[in-house]
C-alpha cells in the first residue's frame, strides 16, 4: 500500500523536510484587511510589520475545500491512503473538514488525524508519519505510533499580550481570567485540545525558568529527548534560549522553529514556546 502523508501549513516544517520526506501541505491563510494571504507566502517580519500598521488584527482561515480537493484528487492517482495530520480541532475547523472528505474517493482512503496541538508539536507526528510510510509501514502500525508519541509529548509557550488569544477566542476561559493575567506572564499549554494557563508566573524570565524545570523532570526519567524551540519572530530571543538549554540539559537533540502567521495572530509578537517529545531517531 502506498501512503502519503498530509499535513497543513501550522506544522511549519521546512520545505527541505517536505522534499526529504514527501510531504503535503495545505495551506493556511491570515486575513489581513481585504487580503487573503496564504501563509507560507509571507515571512514572519513582513507579517508583524503589517500587524503594527493595522487597526484591527488579522483573522486566520482554513485551506479552502477547492484546495483541498485538488490535492487529493492528484494523490489518488499515485497512492491508496493518505494520513492528514492537523492542528488542534479546537483551533481551526481544518480536521472536520478533511474527515468530512475521508469517504468520497473509491479508490482513496483518507485517514485524518487531530494533533490536539499544533506547529513543531503537530510536525513530530507528521514526521512520524512519513518516516514509517517510507519504510513501509501500514496505517495501522502509523496510527499505533501516534498513541505511543501522545504520552511523551509536552509543549508550554509564553505570550507577551493575552489580548491577542482572548479577542481570537483561543484561550480557554480567556474573559474570564483576562483581568488577574496582565500583569503576569502565565505559561501557557493545551489541555482537550484547548490552550489554557497551566501556571501563573511573575516574569517572562521566571516562566521559561519553569519550562526548563518541567523539561527536567522527563531528561531525569532517562529517555531520549527532542526538544524544539519555538518563536514569534523572535530569533534571537530563542536561540539564546536553545543554547543556554544545551548546557544545562546536553543529551536532547535540540531544533529550532517558528510560529508562522496564522498562529502568531494568536500568540502575537515575541511569543517564546517549548516541546519535546521522546525521540523516536533513538529507539
Amino acid at each position: 500500500m502506498r501512503i502519503a502523508v498530509v499535513t497543513d501549513s501550522t506544522a511549519y516544517l521546512t520545505e527541505e523536510q517536505c522534499e526529504q520526506y514527501s510531504i503535503y501541505r495545505l495551506p493556511l491563510s491570515v486575513i489581513m484587511g481585504n487580503d487573503v494571504i496564504e501563509e507560507t507566502s509571507i515571512t514572519n517580519n513582513d507579517f508583524f510589520k503589517r500587524v503594527e500598521e493595522m487597526d484591527a488584527l488579522p483573522t486566520s482561515s482554513q485551506p479552502t475545500i477547492g484546495q483541498t480537493i485538488d490535492l487529493f484528487n492528484k494523490l489518488s492517482k499515485n497512492y491508496d491512503a493518505v494520513i492528514s495530520v492537523h492542528l488542534s480541532s479546537e483551533l481551526s475547523g481544518t480536521y472536520n473538514t478533511i474527515a468530512s472528505l475521508a469517504n468520497i474517493y473509491e479508490g482513496l482512503k483518507i485517514y485524518p488525524y487531530d494533533s490536539g496541538i499544533s506547529c513543531s508539536a503537530q510536525g513530530y507526528f507528521v514526521l512520524e508519519a512519513a518516516r514509517m510510510a517510507n519504510e513501509g509501514a501500514t496505517v495501522e502500525e502509523i496510527f499505533q505510533a501516534f498513541e505511543k508519541m501522545q504520552p511523551t509529548l509536552q509543549a508550554y509557550f509564553v505570550v507577551n499580550d493575552l489580548h491577542h488569544l482572548v479577542r481570537g477566542g483561543r484561550l480557554s476561559n480567556g474573559s474570564a481570567m483576562i483581568g488577574s493575567l496582565l500583569k503576569i506572564k502565565p505559561i501557557l499549554h493545551f489541555e482537550d485540545k484547548k490552550i489554557t494557563v497551566f501556571e501563573k508566573i511573575r516574569t517572562k524570565k521566571k516562566a521559561l525558568k519553569r519550562i526548563e524545570e518541567i523539561l527536567g523532570e522527563d531528561v531525569a526519567k532517562g529517555y531520549p529527548i527532542v526538544s524544539t524551540i519555538i518563536h514569534a519572530n523572535a530569533e534571537q530571543e530563542a536561540i539564546e534560549w536553545m543554547e543556554n538549554l544545551k548546557h544545562r540539559y546536553p543529551t536532547i537533540r535540540y531544533e529550532l522553529s517558528y510560529f508562522g502567521p496564522v498562529i502568531g495572530t494568536h500568540l502575537g509578537e515575541g511569543a517564546l514556546g517549548m516541546t519535546w517529545i521522546e525521540d523516536s531517531t533513538k529507539n
